[in-house]
């Protein structure tokens, strides 16, 4: 990527690690045989997943045969929502989630509402947080599935996990899932310890390619599989493994796991500074949901007035920088985002606001241009629509 980029759309998707892109290349070129292949090439193939799966389990204190490799989160969730609720009709028919799910877990939860599944999502407070007195009000005696993302891949709010799962383990038989994919190699959380039954995580969130991610499914755990036809991952997911996505995901993995503190404190001080530098230079800017110093190190979303956001995004992108307006998966899509909805914002914070999401490969020097940027552009959609500057607030 060229030096003049500055690159703030990191929850959308990241850019290559060198060592990481080089072990894809190296799959591709000489370990292309098929896993289940009984000859050399399969073997060597083999190796090279088994390497992997112990590179991702290890990231969230999982065993190796607790992680099943799919094509990337939205399989994850996919997987974890219809596998545990088709395996546990009989029991069941009642899904507890959130409000601010990313659209992968919402609408796999809707199609199952359609084939008679009850689906309650708890609201979340104004800092994108839920209320542990909501979970505890609904699970039921049939509820088979309660799922709560760790990290919101839009707000960068955390939930609180372990006081979740000692819930859910206690007042019901539901399994805990949780979409790890935003915080995977980002926060510290250990699946067994936490008590998570099942776990979303992506490849290309942590630097490593597209078309790779894995389930965590806690051992004993039944599910019924989305794809058959072959026995590949255990019998939960048919088809020829990518094995140079995966081999290269298990080395990002290995790289977050080495550097995972460093990484984090790196990106909570860019974070820092830019939210300082942007409410410093742009009257009436706004944080929508929780105190940046109290989130997720690599993510917040902020309102600036009359502006529309996808217009900013245009004008910053001439500029060399890179953000959104949230999740990429809904992106060009005109209606606002129903995360920000869920926290009830006035419409100019809706209409205005803008997601910063870094990665490792940012830096502090960053913080400057891309504030003076900010700050260019959206002085120039005032002049342009006529708004007046707010008077800053004292």
């Amino acid at each position: 990527m060229a030096a003049s980029i500055i690159y703030l759309d990191n929850s959308a998707t990241t850019a290559l690690l060198p060592g990481v892109a080089a072990v894809a290349d190296r799959m591709l070129a000489d370990n292309y045989g098929n896993p289940s292949s009984l000859h050399g090439l399969g073997v060597n193939a083999e190796k090279a997943l088994a390497a992997a799966r112990r590179q991702v389990a290890n990231l969230i204190g999982a065993r190796p045969g607790e992680i099943f490799f799919t094509s990337g989160g939205t399989e994850a969730n996919n997987t974890a929502v219809w596998g545990i609720s088709r395996a546990r009709r009989r029991q069941g028919k009642h899904i507890i989630t959130t409000a601010i799910e990313h659209p992968s877990l919402l609408a796999a939860c809707r199609r199952l509402e359609a084939e008679g599944y009850e689906v309650t999502c708890l609201p979340v407070d104004a800092c994108g947080i839920i209320r542990l007195s909501d979970l505890e009000a609904a699970l039921r005696d049939d509820t088979i599935l309660v799922s709560v993302m760790s990290v919101n891949n839009e707000l960068g709010s955390l939930q609180p996990l372990a006081a979740v799962a000692r819930l859910v383990h206690t007042k019901s038989r539901a399994a805990l899932h949780v979409d790890h994919i935003q915080g995977y190699g980002k926060i510290p959380l250990q699946c067994s310890a936490t008590g998570i039954d099942l776990m979303s995580l992506s490849s290309h969130k942590i630097h490593g390619p597209k078309g790779a991610g894995a389930l965590y499914v806690k051992e004993g755990l039944r599910l019924e599989p989305l794809l058959v036809g072959g026995d590949q991952e255990g019998g939960l997911r048919a088809g020829t493994e990518n094995t140079a996505g995966i081999a290269a995901f298990g080395l990002a993995a290995a790289l977050a796991a080495a550097e995972m503190a460093a990484r984090a404190e790196r990106l909570r001080q860019i974070k820092m500074a830019l939210v300082a530098g942007l409410l410093q230079a742009i009257s009436g800017a706004r944080i929508n949901g929780p105190d940046p110093e109290a989130a997720a190190p690599h993510i917040v979303n902020i309102s600036f007035p009359g502006i529309r956001a996808e217009v900013l995004v245009h004008m910053l992108e001439q500029r060399g920088i890179y953000v959104s307006t949230g999740s990429a998966c809904h992106s060009r899509r005109q209606d606002s985002s129903h995360v920000l909805q869920a926290l009830h914002l006035e419409r100019w914070r809706l209409e205005g606001a803008i997601r910063i999401s870094l990665g490792a490969l940012n830096r502090l020097e960053e913080v400057e241009p891309a504030v003076t940027a900010f700050k260019e552009c959206i002085r120039e959609l005032w002049t342009l629509s006529g708004y007046s500057e707010p008077v800053p607030l004292k």
